[in-house]
This record gives structure tokens, sequence and C-alpha cells, in this order.
């Protein structure tokens, strides 16, 4: 690239040919920006070099909206086995309170009497005594 001479009247000339190519650039523009459905439909906007260009970036948007409606599905199932679980507790914990309580009416002290009276047992009047030994320790 060597420095030359440019004529004023050159300059005027170029820029007068710049200034017709404006509008038609312009033109061409709206024309696209109408078009840009069409081109998505058609698919040629894949073609473009700026989707060429950023088809990496392009792929990693599509990852991160796939992982995103991922999280979204398995926010649901989590939440449909979270109250599945708690169906079952609550079901649970009814049935041993249910078995509890029919275990204590079962367990006291009158009941027990009168079930085992058939059997010749009887409840003791003594309270019952402790036999305890004193070991000798060594002085």
């Amino acid at each position: 690239m060597d420095n030359q001479y440019i004529d004023k009247e050159q300059l005027a000339a170029e820029e007068k040919k710049q200034k017709a190519r404006e509008p038609k650039e312009k033109k061409v523009r709206t024309k696209t920006k109408n078009n840009i459905l069409v081109q998505i439909l058609n698919g040629e906007i894949l073609t473009r070099d700026v989707v060429l260009n950023n088809l990496g970036f392009v792929f990693f948007c599509i990852m991160l909206l796939i992982l995103l409606v991922a999280k979204g599905y398995l926010g649901k199932q989590l939440t449909k086995d979270i109250d599945t679980s708690l169906k079952q507790l609550d079901a649970s914990t009814a049935e041993y309170v249910e078995a509890k309580a029919r275990l204590e009416e079962r367990t006291k002290r009158y009941e027990l009497v009168r079930k085992l009276e058939p059997r010749g047992l009887k409840e003791t009047t003594k309270p019952a005594k402790v036999i305890r030994i004193k070991n000798k320790t060594k002085d």
C-alpha cells in the first residue's frame, strides 16, 4: 500500500456513488426485515454467516433451554414424589397411633387380671422383694 494522490473530483464522484447506493441498501434491508419470518420458516436464516460463525453458541443456548425444561419436569416429579411420601407417612402414623391405642387398651391392669383369672393366676397383693448382696471390699 503506497501513498496515492486522490483528486478532489474523484473523491466527490465516489461519494455520490456511495450516496446513490445507500438508499438501495436501505430498501433491501427493509425488504429482508419483512421477509425474516419467511427466512426462518424456509431455513435460509441458518445459512447466514452470522449464524454459521456463532453455531457453537447457538448449540450452547439450545442445550441450556433443554436443561431448563428438564429441570422443570424434574421439579414436578419430585413434588409429586414428596406428596406421595407424605400421604404414606400420614397413613402409617395413623395406623401406629391406632395400634398403640389398642395395645394400651388390652394391657390395662384390670384387663390382664380378667383374662388371666381362668388360668388360676391372681394378682399379688404383696409387693415384690428385692434381694441385694453386699460385696466385701478389701481394705
